[in-house]
């Protein structure tokens, strides 16, 4: 593969697991404008639309652009690009509608940033977009976009993580996370994402959520973390590094600390999202490893986290009409195979995993697909960043072994608590 290709990995899918590090905790609680109904789909707008989305290092966006305006020659779509940091695209789009800026007509928003823009009124409804195109979407990547029955946002790229493991070292990949760590620990042990950040969050939610347990209630205005599960599942973290299972370094290991430990030859084991897989195989572990998704925990379902970016409209776009036909064909099959291809940004529509030429191209593309269609999204709220600090704080903590796992579990429920009493 070519060393271009590299690049648009790095830049392209991991920007998906970057982005989602949610925002700062400023929350003034500001209305933003009365929610509107977004138009269904109009084959005969026309006019300006500017979309405004973080930077396009892989080139995803400008083809999307390109390819739409050949089959839409009546629309002109301008690309307004925002910072690569999630936290400043986020700083930059909430100072925006804040203002009520029409500015921007298109959002491209991460996965975790729904709920908070569409409970300050900055979103129109798309569920006339979404339903009559609902089936061509891989059903969890709906769920991002969803708040409060509706939908406020449109699929568009998406993510989620797989096991990596040593084929010379293990003969498969172990189907529970209990015998993988008991793999781990006869070879080289496991590494993950055990820094204190937004990836540390994810990490634990895919054995929460496999061990059953939950953050939040279903209507997301109750903390249910402090849980049997949710203990389960940290004491099982932490008991993996004081056995040596894990690595204590690992909880200063963000994605590419992973990456460069289990391409030297130091785990058995990485979790890690798909970038990696065309990175490793042009390292000197090219032949010897392969991925998975993931094993079940507690005898649950296997979980794994989505990450992603949607498009939404905004509340204060004066072309709605243009805004809405460009998302439509922006999260269409045609784009998303090309943006796939190109600059390997995963897509959430379901065919284009099955697509021969996706197929030739990217060996994991099935397990791709299998690892989104388990995927679950982060808890739903207004104040997601907030309740992603309190996961990632407290878990770290026990980690480290500065809190004993229900001690922190006991304070994540509330600091999460103290977190919804601020929206």
């Amino acid at each position: 593969m070519r060393k271009w290709l590299w690049a648009a990995l790095l830049c392209g899918v991991l920007a998906l697991v970057v982005v989602s590090c949610g925002g700062d905790d400023d929350d003034d609680g500001g209305g933003g404008g009365d929610a509107k109904k977004a138009p269904a789909v109009d084959a005969n707008a026309k006019g300006d639309v500017n979309w405004c989305i973080g930077k396009d290092t892989s080139g995803a966006y400008g083809t999307a652009i390109d390819l739409f305006k050949k089959e839409n020659p009546k629309i002109t779509v301008k690309l307004v690009e925002l910072p690569t940091s999630a936290d400043e695209q986020r700083a930059q789009l909430v100072q925006r509608l804040r203002a009520k800026s029409d500015e921007c007509d298109v959002l491209g928003m991460d996965v975790v940033w729904t709920a908070e823009f569409a409970a300050q009124g900055w979103l129109q409804d798309t569920t006339d977009i979404i339903d009559p195109r609902k089936s061509d979407f891989i059903a969890s990547t709906l769920e991002t976009a969803s708040y409060e029955d509706k939908y406020w946002a449109v699929p568009y790229h998406t993510n989620a993580g797989f096991i990596y493991y040593r084929k010379d070292e293990v003969p498969k990949l172990p189907s529970s996370w209990e015998d993988l760590y008991a793999e781990a620990g006869k070879g080289n042990g496991i590494v993950y994402q055990g820094f204190r950040y937004e990836g540390l969050t994810v990490n634990f939610l895919e054995l929460l959520y496999s061990g059953g347990g939950k953050v939040l209630s279903d209507d997301g205005k109750a903390v249910e973390v402090d849980s049997p599960e949710a203990e389960a599942a940290l004491a099982f973290m932490a008991d993996g590094i004081k056995q040596g299972d894990a690595p204590k370094a690992v909880t200063t290991y963000m994605e590419e600390e992973s990456r460069r430990a289990f391409e030297s030859g130091n785990a058995t084991f990485m979790r890690n999202w798909p970038y990696a897989y065309s990175l490793g195989k042009e390292s000197k572990i090219a032949n010897d490893f392969d991925v998975g998704t993931f094993p079940s925990f507690k005898g649950g379902d296997p979980a794994s986290v989505l990450g992603g970016i949607n498009l939404a409209i905004s509340a204060y776009s004066k072309n709605p009409d243009a805004a809405a036909a460009f998302i439509d064909y922006a999260t269409g099959e045609a784009v998303e195979k090309a943006n796939f291809l190109e600059s390997a940004s995963p897509p959430a529509s379901a065919a284009v995993y099955d697509d021969p030429q996706v197929q030739k191209k990217y060996a994991f593309a099935s397990d791709l697909k299998a690892a989104v269609e388990q995927g679950q999204s982060r808890p739903v709220s207004p104040v997601y960043s907030q309740i992603s600090e309190a996961i990632y704080n407290n878990v770290h903590d026990a980690l480290q072994g500065k809190a004993e796992p229900k001690d922190a579990v006991k304070q994540m429920s509330d600091d999460i608590q103290k977190a919804l009493e601020t929206f």
